[in-house]
């Protein structure tokens, strides 16, 4: 039996409006809604949310002996209103695994309680070269040296005040999404990237009118990046959960932009043996472009269940992305072939 084929533009189309939806831990329900509205098209799909905001989508399966569950996640990166400085700038404090460096000059928005958005730049408190020499290349980026320059008129702490931010206010960073030469380059493909694969090949089976081998359900999460998202939310019928994340390229890894990879180990230890040698085996069946890696600083959803108590075979795949937490990028191959790893296992 032939995979049925994978709609790329449709992939793309969904994958650029997620991009371009704020999503930072904490504030993550424009993104759960974004997704809700594409997967509320699908007629077999059963959506119901958690009472933490996770997204849940029950798909019947051809059986229900041992039901399944794929997680991915919507959240992302980002910062919450730390102080407001005398002079009218914020200072921040990071949501997940921020460098600072890695945000210098990029552009971000205030969400205020009063449901405004105030839009400004992370600076480097000793910003101009011409005024602070060597200070702008050798200073240390910390939560202490960077702020937020507002583009609004305002010198003053009240006058910041007045334009309704407070502290606790969320933060997003631009993602600054480009497609070229079949590249994707964007900050937050972890793990937007992923959600677009899943919902590519919940498509993929409702074109083809086919159905899962197995009654599966689809957990969207939205806390993954402060490292508890799916310890809630997966159901306690589930035997095997699937994490659908981001593969970490770099020296010493497998990993590249144009494969998916199978991840048998990361920092919280070994994936389940048996879970991984299936993925494995589907991969070669199938002719999909994959690879097997380990990740040195990662965790996922996966592990997140497990430490929360699920008894559970637990896998992980996910297209290769390179300067994870960072300006990311990855290629349409790698999210093709993620998506066809994903069909592969529904249907099998």
């Amino acid at each position: 039996m032939e995979l049925p084929p994978i709609d790329s533009d449709y992939l793309l189309n969904f994958l650029t409006g997620l991009l371009n939806t704020p999503s930072p831990t904490g504030f993550a329900h424009k993104a759960v809604a974004y997704t809700e509205q594409a997967l509320a098209v699908f007629p077999t799909l059963k959506l119901t949310h958690t009472r933490k905001g996770a997204l849940v989508a029950e798909w019947p399966g051809q059986v229900a002996t041992q039901p399944r569950a794929l997680t991915a996640h919507v959240d992302t990166l980002g910062a919450m209103v730390k102080e407001i400085k005398p002079n009218g700038r914020l200072k921040l404090t990071h949501i997940g695994g921020v460098t600072w460096n890695t945000v210098e000059t990029e552009g971000c928005t205030v969400f205020t309680n009063n449901g405004r958005t105030v839009r400004g730049s992370i600076m480097f408190e000793k910003a101009s070269g011409h005024v602070y020499g060597n200070e702008l290349g050798d200073g240390k980026r910390d939560s202490q040296s960077m702020e937020v320059r507002l583009d609004v008129r305002s010198e003053t702490e009240m006058q910041t005040r007045e334009l309704g931010i407070e502290i606790g206010d969320f933060v997003a960073f631009d993602p600054r999404v480009e497609i070229t030469n079949g590249f994707v380059r964007s900050r937050h493909l972890d793990d937007k990237a992923c959600v677009a694969c899943l919902l590519t090949a919940v498509k993929a089976l409702h074109d083809a009118n086919l159905h899962p081998l197995q009654k599966t359900y689809l957990h969207i999460s939205n806390y993954e990046e402060v490292g508890h998202g799916a310890a809630a939310g997966i159901p306690a019928e589930v035997a095997e959960l699937v994490a659908v994340d981001m593969a970490a390229v770099g020296d010493g890894q497998t990993s590249d932009e144009f494969h998916s990879t199978l991840c048998v180990k990361d920092s919280g230890g070994p994936y389940h043996h048996g879970l991984s040698n299936h993925l494995r085996t589907l991969a070669e069946k199938y002719h999909i472009a994959a690879k097997v890696d380990i990740y040195p600083y990662y965790s996922s959803d996966g592990e997140a269940f497990w430490r929360a108590g699920g008894d559970v075979a637990v896998g992980l795949i996910g297209p290769g992305i390179d300067a994870s937490h960072n300006y990311e990028r990855t290629h349409l191959e790698a999210l093709l072939a993620t998506t066809q790893w994903v069909v592969a296992y529904l249907l099998n």
